[in-house]
């Protein structure tokens, strides 16, 4: 018998999780580190696990009752078919397991799985849209650093690009500069080690400074006024006739909602729920389905 269901939003930041009843009920929300497939499915799992344990925990059961559990999950990295097989592969567990995409949760939780967009901006970046004819289909999603255009590891290249211009003498630097170039180890040589081991998530913890100084810098802004452009360009391609609800999610999602295009902010609205919750909608779904 299933007594939980269990809702993963994987990233290459952070995983969120919550813990339902079969109901729908909600019992408690956890976080943990990132989950995304490029980290390894062993660390995905044990991350993903750790955060089931602390939803247990926090309703008072020490060990995750996993023979009684039904888990979705929407993780980044799906769109790997090597990486999505090994994850699936895995023995872990629980009663019943479904996978899909981050873009996917994300869609199923923004608009209560009725139709709509989503552009997802957060560590990486995608867009989906699911029509009325039950059609999905999604835009971007390419992954850095090829793609995930507006993302915040998209913009950390960009601050990266910028400082090494400032350092090298080739233009002319202020705040913003000095921050990110403190946060990379302060000088040169420095930053050079740091670009030899930075991953997605790194680039993406330097969007911070972008936000930060956007207001009064002119490279940061421009950074976001670009970022802003091409979650347009999600969106448009996602919906051209702009029929459909569209909603800007992630963890970025609200801070670009400053910078879209006049005629993209005009169709937003906000999303009624967050990944997990649509990871939570879809294992459900899967389990109606099945007792059917």
């Amino acid at each position: 018998m299933i007594h939980y269901l269990i809702g993963v939003d994987g990233g290459g930041t952070k995983t969120r999780v919550r813990l339902a009843r079969p109901d729908g009920s909600e019992l408690a929300c956890a976080m943990g580190g990132p989950s995304a497939l490029r980290h390894g499915v062993d660390k995905a799992w044990r991350t993903v696990d750790a955060a089931v344990a602390e939803a247990f925990a926090a309703i008072g059961i020490d060990a995750i009752p996993k023979t009684e559990c039904a888990i979705g999950l929407g993780l980044a990295g799906v769109h790997n078919k090597e990486w999505a097989a090994a994850f699936r592969a895995f023995d872990h567990g629980y009663a019943a397991a479904l996978l899909d995409t981050d873009a996917f949760t994300t869609l199923m939780g923004a608009h209560n799985g009725r139709p709509g967009a989503i552009v997802a901006i957060g560590t990486g970046s995608v867009g989906e849209v699911l029509l009325p004819d039950g059609r999905r289909i999604e835009v971007g999603g390419w992954g850095f650093p090829a793609g995930d255009e507006a993302s915040g590891a998209w913009m950390g290249l960009r601050a990266l690009n910028h400082i090494e211009h400032v350092l090298d003498g080739r233009t002319e630097g202020g705040d913003f500069a000095r921050a990110v170039v403190a946060a990379c180890g302060g000088n040169r040589d420095a930053l050079q080690v740091w670009l030899g081991k930075a991953s997605q998530t790194e680039y993406a913890s330097l969007a911070r400074f972008v936000v930060e100084y956007g207001s009064v810098d002119a490279t940061a802004r421009a950074i976001l006024e670009h970022a802003g452009r091409e979650a347009s360009e999600i969106a448009r391609a996602l919906d051209p006739d702009g029929d459909l609800p569209l909603s800007l999610c992630g963890g970025l999602g609200e801070t670009l909602r400053l910078y879209l295009p006049a005629e993209t902010l005009a169709r937003c609205s906000p999303p009624h729920g967050d990944s997990a919750h649509g990871a939570l909608r879809m294992i459900a779904a899967q389990l109606k389905e099945h007792t059917l």
